[in-house]
């Protein structure tokens, strides 16, 4: 018997399934921003700071890679 749970993902995938391309990515764009505002609430922290930071902490623990470093020129 499904649950309550596994009908609300199988109609949330068919939504989503439902939709074009462009709509998917607006969606995606939409649920980051959502986050960030989380974060930022969360940690009372502005969106530059929130940002950065969380782009800091996807980093640790990963080997340098020399492409992804900036250049100073």
């Amino acid at each position: 018997m499904p649950s309550v749970a596994d009908d609300l993902r199988r109609a949330l995938r068919e939504r989503i399934l439902a939709m074009s391309p462009d709509e998917r990515i607006a969606l995606t764009a939409r649920l980051a921003e959502s986050d960030l505002d989380i974060f930022c609430s969360a940690r009372q922290l502005p969106r530059d700071e929130a940002r950065q930071l969380l782009m800091r902490a996807r980093q640790a623990g990963r080997r340098p890679s020399r492409v992804a470093q900036r250049t100073a020129t």
